[in-house]
């Protein structure tokens, strides 16, 4: 009898396993690139505590919605809030989407050059007058603000002739000292060890991305995929998404 109760114990355990097996999910991710370094760390943490695996294609938001609305598959976007929103009203994203994070526009140099003075938006202003080089990925909300931005500044015509549209990270670019100065999003300034981050915009002309998640209204994995945003949106992500240039909610 005594056996028996082993045995069956046993069983019943492998058969927990099996089950727990089969539970285990993988799911698609398209994140944007400025949240490639937070997501790069939480989501080891989520396979982890869940069992679940992550497979995450990290691209400018803008780059994604593309991918999206040509009927990429995929389970989850962790994108900017403006294109989650618009993806939600279009059908292809259950709504409302969940926000994680938001990132403000950062300056970047190649380490050991000296420090411009950006405190205030005139001497904002001087640093890129006096600079020989400026760099900012064309694709994506940041771009697309700092254009507007320097046209606001007065500045546009000036600018032009040393202005590098990049096709990689601004922060890459500061690092290898292909440009003088770099303009991105700070959690995508923090992660090349030979750039260093002079500051964030001057406040009255900072501008903010918010990052939103949301899962796909076509995901055959629809509740791993809301288990991977409740996480991201956990007060346990909260250390992880600072220490990566960035702030919740």
């Amino acid at each position: 009898m005594k056996i028996q109760r082993v045995i069956a114990s046993i069983v019943g355990s492998a058969l927990a396993l099996l089950a727990s097996g089969a539970q285990a999910a993988e799911i698609k991710v398209l994140a944007s690139t400025a949240v490639k370094t937070t997501l790069e760390e939480l989501a080891p943490q989520f396979e982890k505590a869940t069992g679940n695996k992550d497979d995450i294609t990290f691209a400018p938001a803008a780059a994604s919605k593309v991918k999206i609305d040509e009927g990429a598959a995929f389970d989850v976007a962790v994108l900017t809030a403006p294109v989650t929103e618009s993806l939600g009203g279009s059908g292809k994203l259950d709504t409302p989407p969940t926000t994680i994070a938001h990132s403000g526009i950062g300056v970047a140099i190649h380490k050991g050059a000296p420090k411009p003075d950006i405190s205030t938006t005139e001497a904002f202003k001087r640093t890129l007058l006096n600079a020989k080089s400026i760099g900012f990925t064309a694709a994506g909300a940041t771009g697309a603000y700092l254009k507007t931005l320097f046209e606001k500044l007065g500045i546009a015509d000036e600018l032009k002739p040393k202005l590098k549209l990049l096709p990689g990270a601004a922060g890459e670019a500061a690092a290898k000292g292909d440009v003088e100065i770099g303009m991105t999003q700070i959690s995508e300034i923090l992660p090349y060890g030979g750039a260093e981050l002079v500051g964030p915009l001057p406040p009255d002309i900072q501008s903010y991305t918010h990052f939103s998640a949301a899962v796909s209204v076509a995901s055959k994995e629809a509740d791993a995929a809301k288990a991977f945003i409740k996480f991201l949106a956990a007060p346990s992500a909260l250390a992880v998404i600072k220490a990566k240039g960035m702030e919740p909610g």
